[in-house]
Parts: structure tokens; C-alpha cells; sequence
């Protein structure tokens, strides 16, 4: 399987990273922003750096929209996998030309309130995992995965 994983760095990369005994047994490429954190934790992988800062920022969401159809042609993923943040509304909204799934998993630490990322993806996602059941009434059908930490 073709997995592309995108994310923010910071704590949204390490909440994919947790998935790593699921990811590393695929194909993969990942998308995130270029800083040390994310450098380092994706050294040897295959990765596309992002235009940030993403939150409320056009020019950006622009940019990356139109990185986001050439890594979906390039990379032909099966899956889009994503923590958040902005930078995955783009790839999930893109993907429907390609009929790739998406998977986006609610970040642990927004318990009451719905997150921006995840209002905007939750349309376009196939499979909508939250990590609290608090966050299932925040998001109809969504599925409790439990916590990644």
C-alpha cells in the first residue's frame, strides 16, 4: 500500500509518528514543514517540505494546494493519512480527483472544542478517528480510536 502521511511538525508529526508500527510496513511519503524537529525525526524518509506558516495564511494554502496535486500525481497514494493542521485540507480536498482514501485522526489535546483543520476535513475524510470520547460528540460518526500517547 501507498501511504502518504501529512502533518504539521511539531506535536501533530508525533502523533503520526506513534503510528509507526502501521506505517512502516508501507510504501511512504511524507509531507510537513521543514524545521529541526520534523528534519530529524524523518531523516531517511521520503519527504516534501511545505510551505508554513499555514493558519490563515492564502498565499500559503495556494502554494500548497498546488504542491498537493503534484505529490498526489507523483506519489499516487492510496491512503492520505493525517494529525492535521492547514496544511492537510488541501491534499484531502485534492484527492477526490485521484480516488485515494483519506484518514484523519483529531489531534489528543482538543477535547471540547472541534479544532479548524478538523471542521474543514471532516467532509472530506473517509475514516474520521478521534483519541477521547468527549471528541465523539463533537464529531458525528467519527470512530474511537483511544489515545496515541
Amino acid at each position: 500500500m501507498r501511504v502518504l502521511l501529512v502533518s504539521s511538525s511539531g506535536g501533530h508529526l508525533a502523533q503520526l509518528m506513534c503510528l509507526r508500527p502501521w506505517w512502516e510496513k508501507h510504501d511512504r511519503h511524507w509531507v510537513t514543514f521543514d524545521t529541526a524537529d520534523a528534519v530529524a525525526k524523518l531523516e531517511g524518509e521520503d519527504v516534501t517540505w511545505a510551505h508554513h506558516p499555514t493558519t490563515r495564511n492564502l498565499l500559503n494554502l495556494a502554494r500548497n494546494s498546488v504542491q498537493a496535486r503534484r505529490v498526489l500525481r507523483q506519489h499516487d497514494p492510496d491512503v492520505v493519512v493525517s494529525t492535521g493542521a492547514a496544511v492537510a485540507v488541501p491534499y484531502f480536498w485534492l484527492r477526490h480527483r485521484r480516488h485515494t482514501s483519506t484518514i484523519y485522526l483529531e489531534v489528543y489535546d482538543r477535547i471540547e472544542t472541534r479544532t479548524l483543520t478538523g471542521k474543514l476535513c471532516r467532509p472530506a475524510a473517509d475514516l474520521f478517528l478521534v483519541q477521547w470520547p468527549e471528541q465523539q460528540r463533537l464529531y458525528r460518526s467519527s470512530i474511537l480510536l483511544g489515545g496515541l500517547w
